[in-house]
C-alpha cells in the first residue's frame, strides 16, 4: 500500500473531479482553434518527414572513354532548313561528320507551325551529301567555304545547286524557319558544336544571301542538356531568346560542364551532367570574311558531383512533432485562461453597484441613523434607542450595512426596519 501511494504522489498529472470542472464557451472556441492548428501542423511534419532531401558531395572525375551526349532542341525563325547545317569538332580539331547521330529538323511557317521534317542521319545537310568531306581543323567556317569554292570553280553550278537556291530564296520570301533537334554522341573531350549556313559552299551562299550580312541566326534555345535530367535541375540556356533586328553576328555560348551522379533513394545511379554558361555576341561588318553561326565551346570539369537522396529519421520526425504538438497546447491553455479572465473582468457586475440597487429597493423604510455624542463614537444605535457596539459594517435585518464616520457623525446606508 505505501509504494501505490509513493507512486500516486509521483502523479504529474492529477485528475479533478467532474463537478471542479467548468466547461465556457470560450474555451470551447480557443479548444476547437488549437485542434485545427495542430492538425494542420501535424500534416505539415509528416509531409516534411516523407519527402526528401539531397546531400551534395564533390569527388574526381575517374571516368574515361564514354561518350557525352548533347541533346539539342532549337527554333531558328529566320533560317530555311535547308542551308542549316550541324557540325561538331572535338579538342584534337578533328572534324566529325559520321557520328552515330539523331537529328531532325522541321520547316516551319511564319507563324511557326510545322509544316515539313527532315531527317539527318549525318550531321552535314542532306542536299550535299554528294560532297566529300574530309577530316580537317575547324574554326569559324573559313574552311568549310574554302573547300567548297575550290569545287565550284572546278565544276561550276550544277542543277541541283541552282533548283536549291532557287527553293531556298522561296523559303526566305515565305519567312520561314527551321527548328533542329535530337542527340550528339560526341567525345568525352572539349570540343565545340554549332548550328549555321556552313554546309553550304560559298557561290551558293552568296547568291542565296548576297553577303554574310544577310544571314540571321536568331535563336530560340528551347532545350541544351548534357546528359538526362533529375530532379531539381535547371538548365541555365533553356528557354533563352536571342533575335536579331536587321543586324547579324556569331554567337559563342562558352560552357562548363560538371559532371554528376543523382543517386535516388532507391539505390538507382542516374549518371548525367550539369552546366554553367557564359555568353558572348560578335557582331558582322561589311569586313568580315566568316558567316554568322551559333557555337557552343564546352570543357569539362574535372570535379564529379555527386547529388544523393536521403530520408530524414523517425526520431527526428517524432522529436520534431512533439514539439509542435506540445507547443500549440501550451499556448492554447494560456489563451484560454487569458480569455476567461478577460470575460470574467468584463461581465463581473461592481458590488457597490449592486448594495445601491439593494438600498434603492428598501428605500421607503431605512431610518437615517446619527451618532449624538462624539463620545458615543463607533457606535450606532438603532430605532428603539439601543445603542450598540458595531463593526463598520452591519447585518440588519438580513442587509448588509455599511456605516461610515465622518467626524462624531456614523450614517447607516441601509436598514430594513
Amino acid at each position: 500500500m505505501g509504494v501505490r501511494q509513493a507512486l500516486k504522489s509521483l502523479d504529474a498529472f492529477p485528475r479533478a473531479e467532474e463537478h471542479l470542472l467548468q466547461k465556457t464557451q470560450s474555451g470551447a472556441l480557443v479548444s476547437v482553434i488549437g485542434l485545427t492548428i495542430m492538425a494542420t501542423l501535424f500534416l505539415h511534419e509528416l509531409r516534411y518527414y516523407i519527402t526528401t532531401y539531397t546531400v551534395h558531395q564533390m569527388s574526381v572525375d575517374l571516368k574515361r572513354g564514354e561518350t557525352l551526349p548533347i541533346h539539342i532542341n532549337m527554333t531558328f525563325p529566320s533560317l530555311p532548313c535547308d542551308v542549316v547545317s550541324v557540325d561538331a569538332i572535338d579538342m584534337s580539331g578533328k572534324h566529325e561528320v559520321d557520328l552515330d547521330t539523331n537529328i531532325w529538323k522541321l520547316r516551319l511557317n511564319k507563324y511557326g507551325q510545322i509544316i515539313g521534317t527532315e531527317y539527318l542521319s549525318d550531321l552535314v545537310e542532306k542536299g550535299h551529301e554528294h560532297h566529300e568531306h574530309e577530316d580537317h581543323k575547324h574554326d569559324d567556317g573559313k574552311d568549310h567555304h574554302k573547300e567548297s569554292d575550290e569545287k565550284t570553280h572546278g565544276h561550276g553550278f550544277d542543277e541541283t545547286a541552282e533548283k536549291m537556291i532557287k527553293k531556298v530564296k522561296q523559303a526566305l520570301a515565305n519567312e520561314e524557319g527551321c527548328r533542329v533537334y535530337g542527340v550528339l554522341d560526341v567525345q568525352r573531350v572539349a570540343g565545340n558544336f554549332h548550328i549555321s549556313v556552313h554546309g553550304l559552299n560559298i557561290f551558293v551562299a552568296q547568291m542565296i544571301f548576297e553577303g554574310a550580312m544577310h544571314v540571321n541566326v536568331s535563336h530560340i534555345i528551347h532545350d541544351l542538356s548534357f546528359g538526362p535530367k533529375y530532379p531539381g535541375l535547371q538548365n541555365p540556356l533553356d528557354g533563352n531568346v536571342r533575335i536579331l533586328h536587321k543586324a547579324s553576328g556569331t554567337f559563342k555560348y562558352y560552357i562548363k560542364i560538371v559532371p554528376t551522379e543523382y543517386r535516388y533513394i532507391s539505390k538507382e545511379v542516374l549518371p548525367t551532367n550539369q552546366f554553367s554558361v557564359t555568353e558572348y555576341f560578335s557582331p558582322m561588318n561589311e569586313f568580315d570574311r566568316t558567316w554568322p553561326a551559333v557555337y557552343f565551346l564546352y570543357d569539362l570539369s574535372p570535379i564529379t558531383v555527386t547529388i544523393r537522396e536521403e530520408r530524414r529519421s523517425f526520431l527526428h520526425f517524432i522529436t520534431r512533432l512533439c514539439a509542435v504538438l506540445g507547443g500549440t497546447f501550451a499556448l492554447t491553455g494560456m489563451l484560454d485562461r487569458w480569455m476567461y479572465r478577460l470575460l470574467e473582468t468584463i461581465t463581473k457586475p461592481n458590488p457597490r453597484s449592486s448594495l445601491e440597487h439593494v438600498l434603492v429597493q428598501h428605500a421607503g423604510v431605512i431610518p437615517m441613523l446619527v451618532s449624538v455624542d462624539s463620545a458615543m463614537a463607533g457606535k450606532s444605535f438603532y430605532g428603539d434607542g439601543n445603542f450598540s457596539n458595531r463593526s463598520s459594517r452591519k447585518l440588519i435585518s438580513g442587509v448588509s450595512v455599511n456605516t461610515v464616520t465622518k467626524g462624531d457623525v456614523e450614517v447607516a446606508n441601509g436598514y430594513n426596519g
